[in-house]
């Protein structure tokens, strides 16, 4: 990463410290941001920008966390947009002191102009080096270079420190679901290949508000997916309630994620509550429905929150040639989207489960 150094950024660090407008300046003036750089906040924290949207902040003293915390790689699912900004504007203007390594991505800028979920593509499925596999006569699009700049940005965060031992590395990335949910807020806990869920942070999550757990019984090309399998990290998408415009979340609803995320990033205690199973609702997938044909469609209203559950072979959706029902009595859906391209994922269906 080449750091830039020229004097015409004081202006920028000076607006940065005093406004704490990174996003902001990222989403209108990302020209600013070309090259990175670095500066010190008082004696105590190292700020470096890299790029639009991609800000890092590590503590001089020492410490034994490697925090990653994205939002916006959906540029409609503003909640999660608003916290992470008002993290980062809290640390610039020195109202919130990082005691931990912490990398605060923002995904979808142009998205998030245009208050859609992407541009061109759906990020959350170039992950893992996805970015690069173009389908015959398919040029890359700017959401894949971005998707290829956040994982670069990740890795250089975990394995550009020295003492790697006995350091712990997270990644939230935090998201809102397109429909209402009967779980208001719940958490993908991407595959791990084998080795054992960490109840520690299922802990973490439930200090967030998060109480509902889906356990992902595969790869995929998400991001956190990218975090857990590439780096070891203690990875998680986060859904945060439903989509709302910019301005018009009840960020009293996100209280507890505030907080939980601020004694993490800060070292302070986290008052978490004992593990119990009863406290949880957790969830694994049964059922990956990918959409095969143009005329697929699914078969509950459109408005039927996540999490709601039907009847042994109910019939869930259908296209030409095809018919997807229940297998379980109680199965349940989440994150139906009928409008995806060919081939991608329209309907998961979970059952529940215990770890």
């Amino acid at each position: 990463m080449q750091i830039q150094t020229n004097t015409s950024i004081q202006d920028t660090i000076q607006e940065l410290t005093q406004q704490g407008n990174f996003l902001a300046l990222s989403r209108t003036t990302a020209s600013r941001f070309s090259r990175a750089f670095q500066f010190l906040l008082d004696t105590h924290t190292q700020v470096t920008v890299i790029a639009e949207g991609i800000i890092r902040f590590e503590p001089i003293t020492e410490n034994t966390k490697d925090i990653v915390i994205s939002c916006g790689v959906h540029g409609n699912e503003t909640a999660p947009i608003e916290i992470c900004d008002d993290l980062v504007r809290d640390i610039l203007t020195g109202k919130k002191v990082v005691k931990q390594r912490t990398l605060f991505l923002f995904g979808n800028l142009p998205a998030m102009d245009i208050a859609e979920r992407f541009v061109e593509e759906n990020m959350n499925r170039l992950f893992s080096g996805e970015h690069n596999n173009l389908a015959p006569g398919q040029k890359m699009n700017d959401e894949r270079r971005r998707a290829k700049q956040l994982e670069e940005a990740v890795k250089h965060f975990y394995l550009d420190i020295e003492i790697q031992q006995q350091r712990e590395r997270f990644h939230y990335d935090l998201h809102t679901a397109i429909r209402a949910s009967k779980n208001d807020k719940f958490a993908v806990y991407p595959f791990l290949n084998g080795k054992a869920w960490d109840k520690y942070q299922l802990q973490i999550l439930l200090a967030c508000g998060v109480n509902t757990i889906l356990l992902s019984g595969s790869p995929t090309t998400t991001f956190s997916y990218y975090s857990s399998n590439e780096f070891n990290a203690h990875a998680f998408t986060v859904e945060l309630g439903k989509v709302m415009p910019f301005g018009q979340n009840n960020m009293r609803n996100f209280r507890e994620v505030m907080a939980t995320l601020t004694a993490l990033i800060c070292g302070e205690d986290l008052k978490l509550k004992n593990y119990c199973s009863d406290d949880f609702l957790i969830y694994k997938v049964n059922q990956v429905i990918n959409k095969q044909q143009a005329d697929f469609e699914l078969n509950f209203a459109l408005e039927t929150p996540n999490f709601s559950n039907f009847p042994k072979n109910h019939l869930l959706a259908f296209e030409s040639g095809k018919e997807y029902r229940a297998q379980y009595d109680g199965e349940a859906i989440v994150f139906p989207n009928a409008n995806v391209e060919i081939g991608q994922r329209a309907l998961l269906t979970v059952i529940p489960t215990q770890i």
